[in-house]
């Protein structure tokens, strides 16, 4: 991957299609990497439309410049980066696509920068816009591992097995056999960043309240806390098997959208649509670029 230097980073970013292109940001979650759209991306490149696939501060090859930067995690900080990267490209609008973490930083981008964000897609992951009550029982049983971090002996144990932490949630959000080890060692390396840690660990402290987010998009948390609805064109992506985020969690996303918004659910698909079901997801989303769906 090129390196594009911006805001606080330098960014493992590839960069696919023509440079005149509409452009289209790709943003991967956790715990994953930029691979995550290697089926996906091509597809949406040979429509014409630049697409542009930055690997998330702390993953990667991506790295902070100043040692004296906060490793911070919060969905409000990722998006900040995400603008410094697109001002660094000449990007001023476009639409954005975001699986798991990439939802919500989607979500935050449009929040923040209506104006530069034309439509988004989420995958798997619902919107925090209206803040985050405490969930459910069952639900909170399927986060166990947020609050697992959210103590220093499970911040301990993550630092001391990042991989190990990482696989179990490969093997338990996904029907069995969804993936080979071969693609989870690669995928694993992008863990070894020296910051993959305490990125991750604030991502899910904060998200409770454990941590304070970081102070320089502090305005745009509030303002996602505050905001109830969202009017731009959305599309939404589940699996009807996910295993970490429960069905009736995702019966309540359409009453975040007050504009076209279309949810697809795909069967026997877990909380990785992109790698489990590429071909289905990029045919879903370039007939949502297209703007036929929904």
């Amino acid at each position: 991957m090129p390196t594009i230097t911006a805001g606080d980073l330098d960014f493992a970013c590839s960069l696919l299609g023509p440079d005149d292109g509409a452009p289209v940001l790709l943003l991967h979650g956790w715990p994953d990497d930029a691979s995550t759209w290697d089926a996906v991306a091509p597809v949406i490149a040979a429509t014409g439309r630049r697409v542009i696939v930055p690997t998330l501060r702390g993953f990667g090859d991506t790295r902070f410049r100043e040692a004296e930067v906060p490793r911070t995690g919060n969905s409000a900080i990722h998006a900040t980066d995400m603008i410094a990267l697109l001002d660094a490209l000449g990007v001023e609008r476009l639409a954005v696509i975001g699986h798991d973490w990439g939802s919500n930083i989607a979500e935050a981008l449009a929040v923040g920068w209506l104006e530069r964000v034309e439509r988004i897609a989420m995958l798997a992951t619902p919107p925090r816009i209206g803040g985050m009550p405490t969930p459910a029982f069952h639900q909170a049983q399927l986060y166990w591992y947020h609050w697992f971090m959210a103590t220093e002996r499970g911040a301990q144990a993550v630092r001391a097995d990042p991989h190990g932490f990482a696989h179990i949630h490969w093997q338990n959000w996904a029907p069995p056999g969804w993936f080979d080890e071969t693609t989870f060692r690669k995928v694993a390396r992008s863990f070894n960043n020296p910051d993959w840690v305490d990125v991750t660990l604030h991502s899910y402290r904060s998200r409770w309240e454990n941590a304070a987010p970081d102070p320089r998009s502090e305005w745009l948390e509030t303002k996602i806390k505050a905001m109830t609805k969202l009017s731009l064109p959305t599309l939404f992506i589940k699996g009807h098997v996910d295993g970490v985020t429960a069905q009736d969690s995702f019966a309540k996303v359409p009453a975040k959208f007050d504009g076209p918004f279309e949810m697809v659910g795909l069967p026997s698909v877990g909380h990785f649509p992109q790698r489990e079901a590429p071909a289905e997801v990029a045919d879903l989303l370039v007939a949502f670029l297209d703007g036929t769906r929904p």
